[in-house]
């Protein structure tokens, strides 16, 4: 059996972009629900209910997952090898999801 030192291995490229790619698409994602649950306590949007006992509930979480695996695809085709600046990544992530909780909160949409 032969050894192989690491000087014998090829220099391995270490990049973030895909990792970056989930986090910023994850929380892409998150807002999509949120916003797809606004649209439908405003009555400008209802999505179709894919199964009939949970309701209109299978529509939103069905396109907000699209739109995440959307938004993680792109990503990770333009980032995948490239290294990202975690900060700005995780920054927008944190508040994409704030807002998705905020406009999955009963009371603000009484405001509407």
């Amino acid at each position: 059996m032969a050894t192989v030192s690491r000087s014998q291995l090829p220099a391995l490229a270490r990049t973030n972009g895909a990792a970056m790619a989930a986090a910023l698409g994850a929380g892409i994602g998150s807002c999509a629900m949120g916003v797809f649950v606004l649209l439908n306590e405003a009555g400008l949007f209802a999505p179709p209910a894919l199964y009939g006992p949970a309701g209109g509930v299978t529509g939103r979480t069905t396109l907000a997952t699209i739109v995440w695996l959307l938004a993680w695809g792109v990503l990770h085709a333009r980032w995948k090898s490239r290294d990202v600046a975690p900060g700005p990544v995780f920054t927008w992530t944190v508040v994409l999801v704030v807002l998705a909780i905020v406009a999955t909160f009963p009371p603000v949409w009484g405001l509407l």
